[in-house]
């Protein structure tokens, strides 16, 4: 096991982009019984509006395109009972849609959740299992391997593989990671110059202006002009909410 996994680790590690490093987790899932892939990076949980942020990054393979569609235009995403189970949970899990089954999902499923369940059933992809994948950032990866159009696999066989494909899933993302530092990692979040982040920087230490002005030596205007851009920019009232958004957004990384 520990040479399939350094080989493994050495394959992600070699592949020159993120698709590729995509097939290469589609190829291995196969052993564990998987013939559809969904994988979505979100660069923080939750939007400035407190809304689950959507994710920059869906991968899909084997799996029908028009999901993008209703999972981001229509809203799917923030209705699907397995996203709101992994928000909250590190451990792999086994999941299924129907209203018989009792899995993780269950307690979240109800009207909001039925167009998500029923564009789910239409293409026989209504059970699978979902990796959590939390980062040091807040940042965080689901990683869902789906076996279409057979609920048994659900209840008698995933079970039996979250270890493995647990292991499998977080090798993948500690090496997509390189691919994702990029400017994709800030989608739907907002630009920030670096004098408004070193201007922020100083804001969340408890620095007034004047103090900015005297550390940065720069004037106190410019400073306040720095201060304001970033509170319209984060939609925040005033400095310290937008110190505070912008942490939590990792803006200020």
């Amino acid at each position: 096991m520990g040479a399939q996994i350094a080989a493994m680790e050495e394959r992600f590690g070699a592949a020159a982009t993120l698709g590729a490093q995509i097939d290469l987790l589609f190829e291995a899932m196969a052993g564990f019984g998987f013939d559809a892939l969904i994988y979505d990076y979100t660069p923080a949980r939750y939007d400035l509006r407190g809304e689950q942020m959507l994710p920059s990054v869906l991968e899909l393979r084997n799996v029908d395109e028009t999901m993008r569609d209703y999972w981001f235009g229509h809203g799917y995403f923030r209705l699907d009972p397995v996203q709101k189970v992994a928000l909250g949970t590190t451990r792999p899990f086994v999941w299924n849609y129907d209203s018989h089954a009792q899995t993780v999902i269950r307690t979240f499923m109800n009207e909001d959740s039925a167009p998500v369940a029923a564009f789910l059933a239409e293409r026989g992809m209504s059970a699978g299992v979902t990796v959590p994948v939390h980062l040091p950032g807040g940042d965080y990866a689901t990683v869902t391997g789906i076996r279409c159009g057979d609920h048994r696999f659900a209840e008698h066989e995933a079970p039996g593989c979250l270890g493995d494909f647990g292991l499998l899933a977080h090798m993948f993302q500690h090496a997509a990671a390189d691919g994702l530092r990029g400017d994709r990692r800030l989608d739907g979040l907002p630009r920030l110059t670096a004098r408004e982040r070193e201007c922020l920087r100083h804001a969340a230490d408890g620095l007034s202006a004047k103090e900015i002005s005297r550390t940065l030596g720069r004037s106190v205007p410019t400073v306040v002009m720095h201060l304001n851009a970033a509170m319209r920019k984060l939609e925040a009232k005033n400095r310290t909410q937008a110190a505070v958004r912008a942490a939590r957004l990792r803006l200020l990384d």
